[in-house]
C-alpha cells in the first residue's frame, strides 16, 4: 500500500530497519566519522577549562538549530543575553537560548540516569519553557512551509507512541536482539530517523532530536562534552536533510540518510575540532599578552574568563569569585586599555566584549 501523507502513520514500522544497516558504503563512511569524532575529543582535551567550549560552540550548535525551524537570531544576541537579561532579549533568542540550556540540562541529567523517553520529555520542555509531554489528542500534521500541503501526519495515541518510544530506546541502547555491534553512529543517524517519524511532541520535536544525537555521543564516550556543531551541516543541507527523511518514510532508503547523517558527523566534527585549535592558540596568545601588558591583574583565571563570558560583565568577575565590584571594574578597564576587550554600553550597564573570539567563532 502507497504511503499517504495524509493519514496517521500509525503503521510506522519499529526498529531495527528491515535493511542491512551497515552496507560497506555505510561502513567506510563509519570509519571516517569515527576518527574524526576521535580527532575533536582529543582536541577538546587540550582546553583544561572545558568551560571555554560549553558556554561557546553549544550556543553556535542552538543558534543553527533553532533556524533549521526557521527561529532566527543572531551569534551576538545569543552572547549578549545568555545568562543574562534574557528577558529582555527578542523571542527568537530567548527561544535558541533555551536550546541551549536544554542542551546542558540533558548533560548533567547523563550523569545519573541514561538517555530516555523521560530525558527526551524534559529536553522538550526546556526548549518550548512550557510542560510538554507525550501527544495524547489527535490532530499533528507536518505540512509544506509554503504551499501548506500536508506532507507527514505522525503516528497518534499516546500508547502506540510510548510503545514506539520504548523500541527506540532498545535501539539506542543496542538492546534489541542482534544490534548490540551496531556502530554508535550508525544507531545514531537511524533513531534520528525515527524519533522524528515518531513525533511524540506537538512542537519542538526536530530540536529535541538534535540534542539527543550530542547526548547519545557523550553517553557512548565518543565526546567528552556536547560539542558538536551538528547543526551546521544540516542548516547548509536543509533541503537534503527533510528529503533523507522523507525518503525512508515513503521508500524506505536508509543507505542514503545514513550516509548523509556520517557525512555531517565527519564535517562538522572536522570543523568543530580546527575551531577549537583555534581557540586554543587564541587562549594562548591572550593570557601571554596579559601576563606581558597588564602584569598588576594577571590571573589565569582573568583570562579565561574572558572566553567563557565574551560578553563580560562586572558581575561576571565577582561571581566568579576573582575581585570584589570595584575591583572588578578595574580589571576589566584594564583589559579594555591594552586593547584584549572593546566596552559596551547597554542601557545603564557596562558590558566588555573579547572582540577577538567573538570574531573567531562567527568567521567560517
Amino acid at each position: 500500500m502507497a504511503f499517504d501523507p495524509s493519514k496517521p502513520y500509525n503503521d510506522l514500522p519499529a526498529l531495527p530497519p528491515m535493511v542491512d544497516v551497515e552496507s560497506r558504503a555505510v561502513l567506510k563512511a563509519c570509519i571516517s566519522a569515527r576518527a574524526a569524532v576521535a580527532e575533536l575529543k582529543a582536541a577538546g582535551q587540550l582546553i583544561p577549562n572545558q568551560g571555554v567550549l560549553i558556554n561557546s560552540i553549544p550556543l553556535l550548535e542552538a543558534q543553527a538549530s533553532s533556524e533549521i525551524e526557521n527561529i532566527v537570531t543572531t551569534t551576538d544576541q545569543m552572547f549578549l543575553f545568555d545568562g543574562v537579561s534574557e528577558g529582555e532579549a527578542d523571542p527568537a533568542t530567548k527561544e535558541a537560548l533555551r536550546y541551549r540550556t536544554a542542551l546542558w540540562e540533558g548533560y548533567q541529567a547523563l550523569k545519573t540516569r541514561p538517555l530516555s523517553t523521560n530525558t527526551a520529555v524534559q529536553i522538550c520542555r526546556a526548549i518550548k519553557g512550557v510542560d510538554m509531554d507525550i501527544r495524547k489528542t489527535p490532530g499533528t500534521t507536518l505540512s509544506n512551509d509554503r504551499t501548506r500541503q500536508v506532507i507527514y501526519t505522525p503516528p497518534e495515541g499516546e500508547g502506540l507512541l510510548r510503545e514506539r518510544l520504548a523500541n527506540w530506546e532498545q535501539w539506542m541502547h543496542g538492546t534489541l536482539p542482534g544490534t548490540a555491534e551496531i556502530d554508535p553512529l550508525v544507531r545514531m543517524a537511524a533513531g534520528h530517523y525515527q524519533f522524528e517519524a515518531i513525533h511524540p511532541f506537538t512542537d519542538g520535536n526536530g530540536r529535541t532530536g538534535r540534542v539527543l544525537n550530542l547526548l547519545y555521543l557523550v553517553e557512548q564516550g565518543l565526546l567528552d562534552i556536547p560539542v558538536l556543531y551538528l547543526s551546521r551541516h544540516i542548516l547548509r543541507n536543509k533541503a537534503d536533510y527533510y528529503g533523507g527523511l522523507q525518503s525512508i518514510t515513503e521508500t524506505g532508503a536508509w543507505e542514503p540518510w545514513l550516509l548523509y547523517m556520517l557525512s555531517g558527523v565527519t564535517e562538522t566534527a572536522r570543523w568543530t575540532m580546527h575551531k577549537i585549535v583555534a581557540v586554543r592558540g587564541l587562549l594562548e596568545e591572550t593570557t601571554e599578552r596579559m601576563r606581558r601588558d597588564a602584569s598588576q591583574i594577571y590571573s589565569r583565571e582573568l583570562a579565561e574568563l574572558v572566553f567563557v563570558r565574551p560578553y563580560c560583565r562586572i558581575a561576571h568577575v565577582v561571581e566568579a569569585g576573582l575581585a570584589k565590584r570595584q575591583t572588578a571594574s578595574t580589571y576589566l578597564k584594564e583589559l579594555t586599555a591594552i586593547g584584549i576587550l572593546r566596552e559596551h554600553k547597554m542601557g545603564r550597564e557596562k558590558i566588555f566584549l573579547n572582540p577577538a573570539f567573538i570574531d573567531l567563532l562567527k568567521r567560517d
